[in-house]
């Protein structure tokens, strides 16, 4: 005999607070972080990330949004955190934030012992670590049998790539085999035993590297042999937060889009007035509403920790993927042979987009997860 479940009305959108917080964000990032900004990490082969902005966002206190006050942080909650990161992503804000904020400081908050919180937490609050998730090692999808690090005494070997922020990183949160059971490892990259190869990518803005280990040293991060659970519930936490910085994206390219086509003339009206401009116009607007429906349902399953968060956080990195590379190419469309040039900054939303849509898991393999979820809830 099933139990009757008591019916409860959420309220999907933010509180007051939390848009006073969005709002002061977006006035922050519109001073700190124009377009030059992000040229300028784009145009410098030298940089990965703009340091200067990362100083600023510190002494904002985002870096530690949510890492509880007794660590350094400010201790909100996760929609804070989501409105930070939507914000972030209208700006294209050319720093190491998800690795740090929504990988690396998740993981350690959610699994990490208190030695480690106390050495690691205070450190990401202040802006002195950065931090990368390092599981892949090349094409294909990784599997326990397949993986090719290996922590043998506690020293780490192997080889990582394509690692996001690999090249700025000072810790990395490693998937490796230890005894032949997946763990997962928290590895001090400015030590000995580490080599980054800095790789080119589509996004500069978003420095990507190839780590190679040759007897690291390895801390373990939650229990042996549960590596790829405790990597899937990391990613879970991260889809929905990279799914708010995909929907700031999308938000802009359509803001840009209709910008230009309400300035723009030719045959002597707005190009906005013909329909075919209006149909993408509508098209992108829908896409982002959809997306926008699922990353606010997953910022709920986020902050209070539901069952429903695997299933949440897949449909929004799916809806969120699809309408981020769909506004950015969009908007290159409407703007026209503008939107193809390097002074346009459709190109820097495009660029974003595909990263963002591989960085935590591509489309594809989000797809899948859902469909696995669905299945085990329809099973249960």
């Amino acid at each position: 005999m099933r139990a009757a479940r008591e019916e409860v009305q959420v309220d999907f959108d933010y509180s007051d607070d939390q848009k006073f917080l969005k709002d002061e964000a977006r006035k922050f990032l519109a001073a700190r972080c124009p377009s030059s900004v992000v040229r300028g990490v784009l145009d410098d082969p030298a940089k990965s990330y703009d340091a200067g902005l990362w100083r600023a966002v510190a002494e904002q206190g985002w870096l530690g949004a949510a890492i509880p006050e007794a660590h350094g942080g400010l201790g909100l909650g996760r929609v804070e955190l989501c409105a930070i990161a939507e914000e972030l992503g209208r700006a294209v804000a050319p720093i190491p934030f998800a690795s740090t904020v929504y990988v690396l400081a998740e993981a350690v908050m959610a699994h990490g012992i208190e030695a480690q919180k106390a050495a690691i937490l205070p450190r990401i609050a202040a802006g002195e670590l950065i931090g990368c998730l390092a599981i892949s090692e090349g094409p294909g999808v990784i599997t326990p049998s397949a993986l090719q690090a290996k922590v043998e005494g506690g020293k780490l070997t192997g080889v990582k790539i394509p690692v996001t922020d690999g090249d700025a990183a000072d810790m990395a949160l490693v998937l490796a085999s230890e005894g032949g059971r997946p763990g997962l490892f928290l590895v001090d990259l400015r030590v000995g035993g580490v080599k980054v190869d800095t790789l080119e990518s589509l996004d500069p803005t978003r420095g990507v590297a190839r780590l190679t280990f040759d007897g690291a040293v390895a801390d373990r991060l939650g229990e042996a042999g549960q590596g790829f659970a405790l990597a899937q519930a990391i990613l879970d936490r991260a889809a929905v937060l990279l799914a708010f910085e995909q929907l700031g994206g999308a938000d802009r390219c359509l803001e840009m889009a209709r910008e230009y086509a309400l300035g723009r003339y030719a045959f002597g009206r707005v190009i906005a007035g013909y329909q075919a401009i209006k149909h993408k116009l509508a098209d992108m607007y829908v896409k982002n509403e959809v997306a926008r429906s699922n990353a606010y349902y997953a910022a709920w399953a986020l902050n209070v920790d539901a069952p429903e968060l695997p299933t949440a956080a897949a449909a929004a990195r799916i809806a969120a993927s699809d309408a981020f590379w769909f506004a950015s190419k969009e908007s290159v469309q409407v703007h026209g042979g503008m939107g193809f040039t390097w002074d346009v900054d459709c190109h820097l939303y495009y660029r974003r987009s595909r990263q963002l849509s591989l960085v935590a898991g591509s489309p594809k393999l989000w797809k899948e997860r859902l469909v696995s979820e669905l299945e085990k809830k329809n099973a249960a």
